[in-house]
């Protein structure tokens, strides 16, 4: 992370302190992290000068939600906790906590071949005579590639061709790049084969399994793998590389694994505060194997895909887990991206903070910044 933008959130948060420093009424919420929030977020739609942009925090189970320009092209309406949007593939760390769900429970194990739950007519490979583990697909060391090979779907229908019948077809092609367990490579595949293999071992389909195992659980009401009619109002419109509005898509239940939900900024604070509770009694078990860092980056060759939003040096069940550095304590953050939209949230565990961020557009340069600043923020909010 650069100097620059640690000074710039340094100063930040040291002026927000100025403004915060009138006595609060008991039990007010924290003014601080409001304030800090919101500048944050004002400098962060400066600099990036994307068409919206939401950030929340939390910490010590309080809460903070800014949100600047609008939801949708000359709409006047400024996102909000309440807004939805895709969230890409942060998808992926729900789906590490259904994992969790189903090994505490022993539905599952880590272990178990993909072979053996997938239940799908197919040849799963094995490279090097490695089976594909579920722990393999959590951590992107399966050594599937990141898309399973497929011919693109129209432009108002792009993952119409990305079907069962594809990945059995991509399965079946032998499209291992290394053996598994050896290596670390982005996996939108691997987590798709996830889901549907978590899905087949508990006899439900994916979705339901999602809700009943996560999102009921945490309260998660906003959460959904497809908005409502009553939803289009408060849904984030995309843009695309050339900054042009893009339509809200369907998404098969084949992507549920890697990428299809939306969510709320206020969904992904109380998410995060879930993760955060960590002496809870409830979910103890699920949370504690989730949270585990079950790979490290210098066990691994090669390594692509994972440094965007902070170099990963080890993975947990779909966390990259980025170890202390400086001010900054241990983070476990995920990003996601689709369909003109790129989020990020992270937390760091020991210390009650985490932070979420989205933008609406498709800007490689902005995505990289959000991740910064929100990495920076959780160092200014809870120092080593």
């Amino acid at each position: 992370m650069g100097r620059t933008t640690g000074r710039r959130l340094t100063a930040i948060v040291t002026i927000a302190a100025g403004l915060a420093g009138l006595a609060l009424p008991a039990g007010a919420q924290d003014r601080l992290l409001d304030e800090t929030v919101a500048f944050t977020g004002t400098v962060l739609f400066l600099e990036t000068g994307v068409p919206g942009l939401v950030i929340g925090a939390t910490r010590n189970g309080e809460t903070a939600v800014s949100g600047f320009g609008e939801i949708a092209d000359g709409s006047g309406k400024a996102p909000d906790g309440d807004t939805l949007m895709r969230v890409g593939s942060i998808t992926k760390v729900f789906t590490g906590a259904v994992l969790a769900s189903l090994v505490a429970d022993g539905t599952v194990n880590f272990t178990d071949p993909l072979q053996d739950r997938i239940g799908w007519d197919v040849e799963v490979p094995q490279k090097g005579g490695k089976p594909i583990r579920l722990i393999d697909l959590a951590t992107h060391t399966s050594g599937l590639p990141r898309e399973a090979e497929r011919e693109p779907g129209p432009a108002d229908d792009p993952f119409s061709t990305l079907t069962k019948e594809t990945y059995i077809e991509a399965l079946s092609g032998a499209p291992q790049l290394f053996a598994s367990g050896t290596g670390g490579l982005y996996s939108n595949f691997g987590f798709d084969m996830l889901a549907a293999a978590l899905g087949n071992a508990a006899g439900t389909p994916y979705e339901t399994l999602l809700a009943d195992r996560v999102l009921r659980p945490i309260g998660l009401g906003d959460t959904v793998f497809a908005p409502g009619e009553g939803d289009k109002a408060r849904l984030m419109q995309g843009h695309g590389f050339d900054g042009s509005a893009l339509p809200d898509v369907p998404s098969g239940p084949v992507m549920a694994g890697a990428s299809g939900l939306y969510s709320t900024a206020n969904d992904m604070l109380k998410w995060l505060q879930w993760h955060l509770d960590r002496f809870s009694p409830g979910h103890a078990e699920m949370r504690l194997l989730d949270h585990a860092a079950y790979v490290r980056r210098d066990a691994l060759s090669p390594v692509y895909g994972f440094d965007e939003s902070g170099r990963m040096d080890a993975m947990s069940l779909g966390w990259i887990v980025m170890e202390p550095e400086g001010d900054r304590p241990l983070i476990l953050q995920k990003a996601g991206g689709l369909q003109g939209m790129f989020v990020y949230h992270a937390f760091a565990p020991t210390r009650g903070v985490g932070v979420f961020v989205a933008i609406n557009a498709f800007d490689f340069s902005a995505a990289t910044q959000i991740a910064q600043f929100a990495n920076d923020l959780i160092a200014q909010l809870a120092p080593r």
